[in-house]
C-alpha cells in the first residue's frame, strides 16, 4: 500500500493506494469510455459509474464533502496513472537489466574444451 496526501480545493485528503483502489479506478475508465462511445448507453452506466465514484472516495480520509468529489475523483486517477507508470518504467528497467545480466553470464561461461582427434 502506498499513502499519499492529496490537496483538492484548499483541502488536503490523505488517498491509500490498494489494489482494489487500482481496480476501481480502471473500471471508472472503462466505464467513462463506455459511456463517450455509446451516450446512449450512459443511462445504463451512470448507476455503476456513480457506485465506482463513491468506491473510490473510501480510499481517502477524512470524509469528501459533494463540492470536492469532483476534484477528488481526478486527483486520484491522476496519482493512479502516476503510480502505475512509475511501476512499468521499474518493471521495463529490472527486465532490461536480466537480460543484460544473462547476456554477461553467456559471454562469461566457459566455453567447453575442444576435443582432438587422433
Amino acid at each position: 500500500m502506498i499513502s499519499q496526501e492529496i490537496t483538492v480545493n484548499g483541502k488536503k485528503f490523505r488517498l491509500t493506494m490498494t489494489d482494489q483502489l487500482l481496480m476501481d479506478v480502471r473500471r471508472l475508465k472503462a466505464l467513462y469510455n463506455a459511456a463517450y462511445e455509446d451516450p446512449e448507453s450512459f443511462e445504463e452506466v451512470s448507476s455503476a459509474i456513480s457506485n465506482t465514484i463513491n468506491q473510490i472516495a473510501t480510499a481517502v480520509e477524512p470524509l469528501v464533502s459533494d463540492s470536492d468529489l469532483d476534484g477528488l475523483i481526478q486527483s486520484i486517477m491522476k496519482a493512479v496513472d502516476e503510480k502505475t507508470k512509475e511501476a512499468e518504467e521499474v518493471k521495463t528497467k529490472h527486465t532490461e537489466d536480466v537480460v543484460k545480466s544473462a547476456k554477461k553470464a553467456t559471454k562469461s561461461a566457459p566455453k567447453s574444451a575442444k576435443k582432438t582427434r587422433k
